[in-house]
């Protein structure tokens, strides 16, 4: 491990601006490609089909993980109350779908701020 005179070494000021250009030259490198990869792919090609699956598969996986093996705060939280939550904040989701994920969000959101409120009150 690094002493902290050694990382002030390496990162005095220009070390940092140049870590901070090749962060950006990074970032809208890949951004770039993406806007011009854009144009070219049609929605209806199965390419675009199968980024689509894929995408809804990553944030459902995430999802359920950050449901199931959450870390931090929501995990002292016990999974029935976070499969509640999630169950009626679905339920209000799919009650009118496209118009219901705000409200739902907030459902679950307040759902879980409640829950900690009464808990650090109770004791």
């Amino acid at each position: 491990m690094l002493e902290p005179s050694e990382l002030s070494t390496m990162f005095n000021d220009a070390g940092m601006w140049a870590a901070l250009i090749a962060a950006c030259i990074g970032t809208y490198f890949w951004r770039g490609l993406g806007v011009y990869f854009s144009g070219k792919i049609s929605q209806d090609s199965e390419l675009f089909k199968w980024l689509s699956a894929v995408t809804y598969a990553m944030v459902a996986a995430l999802t359920l993980r950050i449901i199931l093996l959450p870390v931090g705060l929501l995990g002292t939280v016990p999974i029935y109350i976070r499969l509640a939550v999630s169950i009626v904040a679905l339920i209000i989701m799919y009650s009118k779908p496209g118009e219901r994920m705000i409200p739902a969000l907030l459902v679950g959101t307040f759902s879980l701020v409640l829950y900690g409120l009464v808990m650090n009150f109770l004791g």
